[in-house]
């Protein structure tokens, strides 16, 4: 579980045909479409995804790039709102966004105000997984029309390697 989410100063990543995986604090922007042009550059000629949730602030950042060229970003919190929403909507969210996942209120939170969003952005976040990548993390319900994982997290290893500045960075700073 540490891969998803490692430690600052800490990159995760894995290497195997037809995908790379890079899982690092440091692309978790609340403005997915600003992922710097040297790494979006990377990925000429195939698919980028960035996807970054924040369970404590009930964050859901996504971005999906063809080629170089952005599809759609997506950014969202109860507090902040819709910090980004770029492109077309994908097919899975629609069901989101027309109010079939609504939040329910918890008992132990009785303000009587609304969830200030249609949707549990955590929620979406985990389909957004499924979709992307072919599992989900945790607490996501699957319906009817939801797609089975394909891939058992917990048999997938990724290796970490630590991050140190270099001379040309220090010199920067």
């Amino acid at each position: 579980m540490d891969a998803l989410y490692p430690p600052e100063g800490t990159v995760c990543a894995l290497s195997a045909p037809g995908l790379d995986l890079v899982c690092d604090q440091q692309v978790m922007l609340n403005r997915p479409s600003q992922l710097p042009d040297h790494l979006v550059a990377a990925s000429r000629g195939r698919r980028l995804y960035l996807h970054a949730m924040h369970s404590v602030v009930d964050w859901l950042a996504f971005a999906v790039w063809d080629d170089g060229t952005l599809v759609r970003s997506l950014s969202l919190a109860p507090d902040g709102g819709i910090i980004e929403d770029i492109g077309e909507r994908f097919p899975f969210e629609l069901p989101y966004w027309q109010g079939r996942h609504p939040v329910e209120p918890f008992p132990a939170f009785e303000d009587n105000e609304p969830y200030p969003l249609p949707f549990h952005p955590l929620e979406l976040g985990e389909r957004a997984l499924l979709e992307f990548f072919g599992f989900y993390v945790e607490g996501f319900s699957t319906e009817d029309d939801t797609p089975e994982p394909v891939v058992d997290i917990w048999d997938v290893e990724l290796h970490g390697f630590q991050v140190t500045a270099t001379p040309q960075d220090q010199a920067t700073d």
